[in-house]
Protein backbone atom coordinates (compact mmCIF):
# COMPACT_ATOMS: atom_id res chain seq x y z
CA UNK A 1 0.00 0.00 0.00
CA UNK A 2 1.44 3.32 -0.53
CA UNK A 3 0.37 6.86 0.81
CA UNK A 4 1.01 10.01 -1.65
CA UNK A 5 0.94 13.48 -1.16
CA UNK A 6 -0.57 15.60 -4.32
CA UNK A 7 1.89 14.33 -7.32
CA UNK A 8 0.64 16.69 -9.80
CA UNK A 9 2.60 18.71 -11.35
CA UNK A 10 2.02 21.59 -13.10
CA UNK A 11 4.40 22.48 -15.13
CA UNK A 12 5.72 18.73 -15.50
CA UNK A 13 6.02 18.41 -19.26
CA UNK A 14 4.88 14.78 -18.55
CA UNK A 15 1.84 14.95 -20.52
CA UNK A 16 -1.97 14.76 -19.47
CA UNK A 17 -5.01 12.43 -20.51
CA UNK A 18 -5.30 8.91 -20.46
CA UNK A 19 -1.86 7.38 -22.54
CA UNK A 20 -2.65 6.70 -26.08
CA UNK A 21 -3.33 3.08 -27.76
CA UNK A 22 -3.23 2.07 -31.13
CA UNK A 23 -6.42 2.47 -32.88
CA UNK A 24 -8.64 -0.53 -32.81
CA UNK A 25 -12.04 1.24 -34.10
CA UNK A 26 -13.67 3.67 -36.24
CA UNK A 27 -11.89 7.43 -34.67
CA UNK A 28 -11.11 11.30 -35.49
CA UNK A 29 -7.94 10.50 -36.67
CA UNK A 30 -7.22 14.54 -35.79
CA UNK A 31 -8.65 13.89 -32.64
CA UNK A 32 -6.60 11.31 -31.81
CA UNK A 33 -3.12 12.39 -32.73
CA UNK A 34 -3.82 15.41 -30.75
CA UNK A 35 -4.79 13.69 -27.85
CA UNK A 36 -1.66 11.80 -28.25
CA UNK A 37 0.38 14.50 -28.48
CA UNK A 38 -1.10 15.76 -25.71
CA UNK A 39 -0.91 12.61 -23.56
CA UNK A 40 2.97 12.44 -24.15
CA UNK A 41 3.99 15.74 -23.06
CA UNK A 42 6.42 15.78 -26.38
CA UNK A 43 6.84 13.21 -28.54
CA UNK A 44 8.82 13.17 -32.16
CA UNK A 45 6.80 12.05 -35.16
CA UNK A 46 7.80 8.68 -34.86
CA UNK A 47 6.90 7.42 -31.83
CA UNK A 48 3.49 9.00 -32.73
CA UNK A 49 3.29 6.89 -35.12
CA UNK A 50 4.37 3.77 -33.38
CA UNK A 51 2.59 4.65 -30.33
CA UNK A 52 -0.73 5.20 -32.40
CA UNK A 53 -0.21 1.79 -34.94
CA UNK A 54 -0.35 4.20 -38.01
CA UNK A 55 2.08 5.29 -40.72
CA UNK A 56 4.74 7.87 -40.27
CA UNK A 57 3.39 9.43 -43.09
CA UNK A 58 -0.13 9.35 -41.77
CA UNK A 59 1.05 10.92 -38.72
CA UNK A 60 3.20 14.08 -40.52
CA UNK A 61 0.05 14.69 -42.89
CA UNK A 62 -2.17 15.51 -39.64
CA UNK A 63 0.49 16.89 -38.02
CA UNK A 64 0.66 19.45 -40.62
CA UNK A 65 -2.91 20.16 -40.35
CA UNK A 66 -3.02 20.70 -36.41
CA UNK A 67 0.22 22.73 -36.97
CA UNK A 68 -1.62 25.13 -39.27
CA UNK A 69 -4.85 25.29 -37.11
CA UNK A 70 -2.69 26.27 -34.27
CA UNK A 71 -3.39 23.52 -31.75
CA UNK A 72 0.33 21.33 -31.97
CA UNK A 73 3.57 23.39 -32.58
CA UNK A 74 7.08 21.85 -33.34
CA UNK A 75 9.76 22.24 -30.66
CA UNK A 76 13.54 21.53 -30.98
CA UNK A 77 14.28 18.85 -28.19
CA UNK A 78 17.51 19.78 -26.10
CA UNK A 79 20.16 17.95 -26.52
CA UNK A 80 23.02 16.95 -24.66
CA UNK A 81 26.37 18.80 -25.18
CA UNK A 82 28.42 15.55 -26.64
CA UNK A 83 25.48 15.67 -29.23
CA UNK A 84 25.18 19.16 -30.38
CA UNK A 85 26.53 19.47 -33.93
CA UNK A 86 25.46 15.88 -34.87
CA UNK A 87 23.19 16.82 -37.74
CA UNK A 88 19.72 18.37 -37.56
CA UNK A 89 18.36 18.14 -33.29
CA UNK A 90 15.41 16.15 -33.45
CA UNK A 91 11.99 17.93 -33.58
CA UNK A 92 8.97 17.12 -31.10
CA UNK A 93 5.37 17.88 -31.14
CA UNK A 94 3.90 19.20 -28.42
CA UNK A 95 -0.18 21.14 -27.83
CA UNK A 96 -0.09 25.01 -28.12
CA UNK A 97 -1.06 25.76 -23.98
CA UNK A 98 -2.30 29.37 -25.62
CA UNK A 99 -4.60 27.89 -28.20
CA UNK A 100 -7.63 27.28 -25.41
CA UNK A 101 -8.00 27.96 -21.88
CA UNK A 102 -10.62 25.99 -19.53
CA UNK A 103 -12.02 26.25 -15.82
CA UNK A 104 -12.79 23.45 -13.01
CA UNK A 105 -14.65 24.19 -10.44
CA UNK A 106 -15.20 22.53 -7.23
CA UNK A 107 -18.21 23.31 -4.95
CA UNK A 108 -18.84 22.36 -1.24
CA UNK A 109 -19.98 23.29 1.94
CA UNK A 110 -16.88 24.01 3.52
CA UNK A 111 -14.85 25.40 0.56
CA UNK A 112 -14.97 26.32 -3.02
CA UNK A 113 -12.70 25.99 -5.48
CA UNK A 114 -11.26 26.98 -9.21
CA UNK A 115 -8.53 26.09 -11.11
CA UNK A 116 -7.36 27.75 -14.72
CA UNK A 117 -5.84 24.94 -17.24
CA UNK A 118 -4.39 25.78 -20.81
CA UNK A 119 -4.87 23.15 -23.92
CA UNK A 120 -1.87 21.22 -22.59
CA UNK A 121 -3.45 20.46 -19.05
CA UNK A 122 -1.07 22.74 -17.45
CA UNK A 123 -2.48 24.68 -14.66
CA UNK A 124 -2.20 28.69 -15.39
CA UNK A 125 -4.10 29.67 -12.06
CA UNK A 126 -6.41 28.83 -9.27
CA UNK A 127 -8.45 30.17 -6.16
CA UNK A 128 -9.93 28.89 -3.20
CA UNK A 129 -13.16 30.23 -1.46
CA UNK A 130 -13.68 29.46 2.90
CA UNK A 131 -17.36 29.34 3.55
CA UNK A 132 -19.04 29.21 7.04
CA UNK A 133 -20.28 26.01 6.33
CA UNK A 134 -23.80 24.55 5.79
CA UNK A 135 -26.83 24.54 2.87
CA UNK A 136 -27.28 27.18 0.40
CA UNK A 137 -29.95 28.41 -1.91
CA UNK A 138 -29.52 28.14 -5.58
CA UNK A 139 -28.72 31.51 -6.30
CA UNK A 140 -26.19 31.74 -3.10
CA UNK A 141 -24.61 28.64 -5.32
CA UNK A 142 -24.55 30.44 -8.50
CA UNK A 143 -23.04 33.62 -6.97
CA UNK A 144 -20.27 31.87 -4.89
CA UNK A 145 -19.12 29.80 -7.92
CA UNK A 146 -19.36 33.35 -10.34
CA UNK A 147 -17.33 34.69 -7.56
CA UNK A 148 -14.54 31.68 -7.13
CA UNK A 149 -14.36 31.49 -11.00
CA UNK A 150 -13.65 35.00 -11.56
CA UNK A 151 -11.04 35.16 -8.63
CA UNK A 152 -8.82 32.88 -10.68
CA UNK A 153 -9.53 34.23 -13.97
CA UNK A 154 -8.31 37.08 -11.88
CA UNK A 155 -5.04 35.76 -11.24
CA UNK A 156 -4.77 34.28 -14.38
CA UNK A 157 -4.66 37.57 -16.24
CA UNK A 158 -7.69 36.45 -18.56
CA UNK A 159 -11.59 36.78 -18.97
CA UNK A 160 -14.59 34.94 -18.73
CA UNK A 161 -14.31 35.19 -22.96
CA UNK A 162 -11.39 33.80 -23.00
CA UNK A 163 -12.55 30.07 -21.96
CA UNK A 164 -13.94 27.63 -24.07
CA UNK A 165 -15.38 25.53 -21.49
CA UNK A 166 -16.30 25.38 -17.92
CA UNK A 167 -16.38 22.51 -15.60
CA UNK A 168 -17.99 22.35 -12.49
CA UNK A 169 -18.57 19.55 -9.89
CA UNK A 170 -20.58 19.34 -6.85
CA UNK A 171 -21.61 16.55 -4.33
CA UNK A 172 -24.77 14.41 -4.50
CA UNK A 173 -27.08 12.95 -7.65
CA UNK A 174 -26.60 14.98 -10.74
CA UNK A 175 -28.24 14.16 -13.62
CA UNK A 176 -25.66 14.80 -16.23
CA UNK A 177 -27.26 14.74 -19.81
CA UNK A 178 -30.13 16.58 -18.47
CA UNK A 179 -27.46 19.36 -16.43
CA UNK A 180 -29.43 18.63 -13.11
CA UNK A 181 -28.74 18.56 -9.77
CA UNK A 182 -31.19 16.44 -8.58
CA UNK A 183 -30.35 16.53 -4.81
CA UNK A 184 -27.40 17.75 -2.98
CA UNK A 185 -26.39 17.97 0.62
CA UNK A 186 -25.09 21.69 0.14
CA UNK A 187 -28.09 22.42 -1.38
CA UNK A 188 -31.63 23.50 -0.05
CA UNK A 189 -33.33 23.30 -3.55
CA UNK A 190 -33.97 20.40 -5.40
CA UNK A 191 -33.51 19.57 -9.11
CA UNK A 192 -32.15 22.50 -10.32
CA UNK A 193 -30.82 22.99 -13.90
CA UNK A 194 -27.19 23.89 -12.73
CA UNK A 195 -25.59 23.69 -16.57
CA UNK A 196 -27.92 25.83 -18.51
CA UNK A 197 -28.19 28.51 -15.37
CA UNK A 198 -24.48 28.53 -15.14
CA UNK A 199 -23.77 28.83 -18.82
CA UNK A 200 -25.77 31.74 -19.22
CA UNK A 201 -24.32 33.48 -16.29
CA UNK A 202 -20.28 33.37 -17.24
CA UNK A 203 -21.40 33.10 -21.32
CA UNK A 204 -19.62 29.95 -21.39
CA UNK A 205 -20.49 26.40 -22.40
CA UNK A 206 -20.38 24.29 -19.36
CA UNK A 207 -20.25 20.50 -18.35
CA UNK A 208 -21.00 19.36 -14.94
CA UNK A 209 -20.85 15.75 -12.89
CA UNK A 210 -21.23 14.28 -9.27
CA UNK A 211 -17.69 15.52 -7.37
CA UNK A 212 -16.28 11.56 -6.76
CA UNK A 213 -16.80 10.92 -10.67
CA UNK A 214 -14.26 13.73 -11.17
CA UNK A 215 -11.28 12.55 -8.58
CA UNK A 216 -11.64 9.83 -11.11
CA UNK A 217 -11.08 12.30 -14.27
CA UNK A 218 -8.46 13.58 -11.80
CA UNK A 219 -6.78 10.51 -11.70
CA UNK A 220 -7.02 9.12 -15.27
CA UNK A 221 -5.81 12.65 -16.37
CA UNK A 222 -3.45 13.39 -13.83
CA UNK A 223 -2.60 10.74 -11.63
CA UNK A 224 -2.40 6.95 -11.27
CA UNK A 225 -5.37 6.19 -13.50
CA UNK A 226 -3.12 7.41 -16.60
CA UNK A 227 -1.81 3.89 -17.63
CA UNK A 228 -4.58 1.75 -15.85
CA UNK A 229 -7.53 0.73 -17.91
CA UNK A 230 -9.99 -0.20 -15.36
CA UNK A 231 -9.64 1.52 -11.43
CA UNK A 232 -12.00 2.53 -8.97
CA UNK A 233 -11.63 5.73 -6.72
CA UNK A 234 -13.44 5.58 -3.45
CA UNK A 235 -13.89 9.51 -1.85
CA UNK A 236 -14.29 9.81 1.92
CA UNK A 237 -15.37 13.31 3.05
CA UNK A 238 -18.50 14.95 3.71
CA UNK A 239 -19.99 12.02 2.10
CA UNK A 240 -18.82 8.93 0.84
CA UNK A 241 -18.28 8.48 -3.07
CA UNK A 242 -16.99 6.44 -6.02
CA UNK A 243 -15.78 6.89 -9.80
CA UNK A 244 -15.47 3.78 -11.53
CA UNK A 245 -13.28 3.96 -15.32
CA UNK A 246 -13.44 1.24 -17.56
CA UNK A 247 -11.14 0.49 -20.62
CA UNK A 248 -9.14 4.46 -19.92
CA UNK A 249 -13.35 5.73 -19.91
CA UNK A 250 -15.37 7.01 -16.87
CA UNK A 251 -18.13 4.39 -16.43
CA UNK A 252 -21.85 6.78 -15.22
CA UNK A 253 -24.37 4.01 -15.79
CA UNK A 254 -27.14 4.25 -17.98
CA UNK A 255 -28.88 7.03 -16.48
CA UNK A 256 -25.42 9.11 -15.54
CA UNK A 257 -26.17 8.47 -11.94
CA UNK A 258 -24.52 5.17 -11.15
CA UNK A 259 -21.30 4.49 -8.74
CA UNK A 260 -23.68 5.55 -5.60
CA UNK A 261 -21.47 3.49 -3.25
CA UNK A 262 -22.13 5.64 -0.21
CA UNK A 263 -25.73 5.29 -0.46
CA UNK A 264 -25.88 1.38 -0.70
CA UNK A 265 -26.89 -0.17 2.06
CA UNK A 266 -24.63 -1.94 4.27
CA UNK A 267 -26.99 -2.86 7.76
CA UNK A 268 -31.12 -3.12 7.41
CA UNK A 269 -32.67 -0.77 9.24
CA UNK A 270 -29.46 0.99 10.29
CA UNK A 271 -28.59 4.40 11.41
CA UNK A 272 -30.03 7.21 9.38
CA UNK A 273 -28.13 8.71 6.61
CA UNK A 274 -28.28 12.43 5.25
CA UNK A 275 -30.05 10.95 2.08
CA UNK A 276 -33.07 10.04 4.00
CA UNK A 277 -32.21 6.26 3.69
CA UNK A 278 -31.10 4.46 6.67
CA UNK A 279 -28.20 2.15 6.81
CA UNK A 280 -26.16 3.78 4.09
CA UNK A 281 -22.53 2.91 4.10
CA UNK A 282 -21.91 6.47 5.11
CA UNK A 283 -24.25 6.88 7.88
CA UNK A 284 -21.14 4.91 9.23
CA UNK A 285 -18.31 6.27 7.65
CA UNK A 286 -18.74 10.12 6.08
CA UNK A 287 -17.70 13.12 8.47
CA UNK A 288 -21.21 13.36 10.00
CA UNK A 289 -21.50 9.62 11.07
CA UNK A 290 -18.30 10.46 12.94
CA UNK A 291 -19.18 13.81 14.56
CA UNK A 292 -22.52 12.27 15.69
CA UNK A 293 -20.41 9.54 17.16
CA UNK A 294 -18.42 11.67 18.50
CA UNK A 295 -20.50 13.72 20.61
CA UNK A 296 -21.58 10.93 22.71
CA UNK A 297 -18.38 9.16 22.66
CA UNK A 298 -16.46 12.99 24.27
CA UNK A 299 -19.32 13.56 26.32
CA UNK A 300 -20.25 17.02 24.33
CA UNK A 301 -23.73 16.42 23.92
CA UNK A 302 -25.40 18.68 21.26
CA UNK A 303 -23.87 21.54 22.40
CA UNK A 304 -22.34 23.68 19.64
CA UNK A 305 -19.48 24.73 20.97
CA UNK A 306 -16.73 23.39 19.00
CA UNK A 307 -16.76 23.27 14.55
CA UNK A 308 -17.37 19.54 12.81
CA UNK A 309 -13.21 19.58 11.93
CA UNK A 310 -12.36 20.46 15.63
CA UNK A 311 -15.03 17.32 16.46
CA UNK A 312 -13.15 15.14 14.11
CA UNK A 313 -9.67 15.96 15.20
CA UNK A 314 -10.12 15.77 18.87
CA UNK A 315 -11.77 12.26 18.16
CA UNK A 316 -8.89 11.12 16.35
CA UNK A 317 -6.32 11.96 19.37
CA UNK A 318 -8.66 10.50 21.38
CA UNK A 319 -8.00 7.72 19.49
CA UNK A 320 -4.38 7.84 19.37
CA UNK A 321 -4.45 8.15 22.75
CA UNK A 322 -6.32 4.68 23.62
CA UNK A 323 -9.61 5.97 24.53
CA UNK A 324 -11.76 2.82 23.75
CA UNK A 325 -14.87 4.64 23.12
CA UNK A 326 -12.71 6.85 20.26
CA UNK A 327 -11.24 3.60 19.03
CA UNK A 328 -14.37 1.61 18.89
CA UNK A 329 -16.10 4.44 15.93
CA UNK A 330 -12.98 4.36 13.99
CA UNK A 331 -12.99 0.79 14.21
CA UNK A 332 -16.85 -0.07 13.42
CA UNK A 333 -16.30 2.47 10.44
CA UNK A 334 -13.34 0.63 9.05
CA UNK A 335 -15.10 -2.73 9.33
CA UNK A 336 -18.27 -1.06 7.27
CA UNK A 337 -15.52 0.31 4.82
CA UNK A 338 -14.01 -2.75 4.41
CA UNK A 339 -17.41 -4.28 3.41
CA UNK A 340 -18.16 -1.68 1.12
CA UNK A 341 -14.94 -2.53 -0.57
CA UNK A 342 -15.30 -6.13 -0.27
CA UNK A 343 -18.24 -5.12 -2.38
CA UNK A 344 -16.62 -3.26 -4.66
CA UNK A 345 -14.30 -5.53 -5.51
CA UNK A 346 -16.57 -8.21 -5.98
CA UNK A 347 -18.55 -7.00 -9.03
CA UNK A 348 -15.82 -4.66 -10.54
CA UNK A 349 -12.52 -6.59 -10.29
CA UNK A 350 -10.94 -3.58 -10.36
CA UNK A 351 -6.78 -3.64 -10.61
CA UNK A 352 -6.24 -0.66 -8.49
CA UNK A 353 -8.65 0.81 -6.01
CA UNK A 354 -7.68 4.45 -4.81
CA UNK A 355 -8.82 6.02 -1.55
CA UNK A 356 -8.99 9.57 -1.87
CA UNK A 357 -10.30 12.37 0.54
CA UNK A 358 -9.20 14.54 3.52
CA UNK A 359 -10.02 12.04 5.82
CA UNK A 360 -7.03 9.45 4.36
CA UNK A 361 -5.84 11.58 7.58
CA UNK A 362 -7.36 9.35 9.75
CA UNK A 363 -5.03 5.88 9.48
CA UNK A 364 -8.00 3.94 11.65
CA UNK A 365 -9.89 4.07 8.36
CA UNK A 366 -7.32 2.04 5.99
CA UNK A 367 -5.38 0.15 8.99
CA UNK A 368 -3.92 -3.17 7.79
CA UNK A 369 -6.93 -5.03 9.63
CA UNK A 370 -9.23 -3.13 7.43
CA UNK A 371 -7.76 -4.06 4.71
CA UNK A 372 -7.77 -8.21 5.74
CA UNK A 373 -10.90 -7.51 6.52
CA UNK A 374 -11.44 -6.50 2.75
CA UNK A 375 -9.92 -9.60 1.58
CA UNK A 376 -11.76 -11.74 4.23
CA UNK A 377 -15.13 -10.46 2.78
CA UNK A 378 -14.26 -11.07 -1.07
CA UNK A 379 -14.69 -13.87 -2.78
CA UNK A 380 -12.21 -16.70 -2.64
CA UNK A 381 -10.94 -17.27 -5.68
CA UNK A 382 -6.97 -17.63 -5.41
CA UNK A 383 -6.20 -14.56 -6.84
CA UNK A 384 -4.71 -11.58 -5.11
CA UNK A 385 -7.04 -8.48 -3.94
CA UNK A 386 -6.72 -5.66 -6.11
CA UNK A 387 -4.10 -3.38 -5.12
CA UNK A 388 -5.30 -0.76 -2.31
CA UNK A 389 -3.16 3.23 -2.66
CA UNK A 390 -4.29 6.26 -0.28
CA UNK A 391 -4.05 9.44 -2.05
CA UNK A 392 -4.49 12.69 0.03
CA UNK A 393 -5.07 15.65 -2.24
CA UNK A 394 -5.14 18.81 -1.26
CA UNK A 395 -8.18 21.45 -2.08
CA UNK A 396 -8.10 21.66 -6.03
CA UNK A 397 -8.02 17.87 -6.53
CA UNK A 398 -12.36 18.20 -7.20
CA UNK A 399 -11.19 21.15 -9.06
CA UNK A 400 -8.96 19.79 -11.49
CA UNK A 401 -10.96 16.91 -12.39
CA UNK A 402 -13.69 19.71 -13.12
CA UNK A 403 -11.44 21.08 -15.26
CA UNK A 404 -10.60 18.01 -16.95
CA UNK A 405 -14.02 17.40 -17.61
CA UNK A 406 -13.79 20.94 -19.20
CA UNK A 407 -10.55 20.35 -21.42
CA UNK A 408 -12.36 17.01 -22.49
CA UNK A 409 -15.75 18.83 -23.88
CA UNK A 410 -13.30 21.78 -25.30
CA UNK A 411 -11.19 18.97 -27.31
CA UNK A 412 -14.25 17.54 -28.81
CA UNK A 413 -15.74 20.92 -29.41
CA UNK A 414 -12.29 21.39 -31.67
CA UNK A 415 -12.62 18.30 -33.70
CA UNK A 416 -16.51 18.23 -33.77
CA UNK A 417 -16.61 18.67 -37.88
CA UNK A 418 -13.86 16.63 -38.38
CA UNK A 419 -15.25 13.11 -40.12
CA UNK A 420 -14.73 9.92 -38.64
CA UNK A 421 -12.54 7.56 -40.21
CA UNK A 422 -11.92 3.86 -40.34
Amino acid sequence: MKIESDPYDPLAESGCGPQPKPLSEPRNLKQQVFEAVRASGRIPRVELARSLGISPASVSSICATLIESGLIEERSDDLKPSEAGRGRPRVSLSVRGDARYVAGVKLSDQKHGAIILDLSGTMIASATMDRTGGVMTFDTMLAEACEVLDSALATASLARSHLSSVGIGVPGLIERGAGKVLWSPILIDRDVDLRDRFARLVGVPVEIDNDANLVALAELWFGAGRERSDFVVVTIEHGVGMGLVLDHRLYRGAMGMGMELGHTTVQLDGALCRCGKRGCLEAYVADYALIREARTALNLGNRGVRSPQDLLESLYDHAKAGNEAARAIFGRAGRYLALGLANVASIFDPSLILLSGDRMRYDYLYAEDVLAEMENLMLKTGRPAPQVEIRTWGDLLWARGAAALALDAATREAFATEPVAA
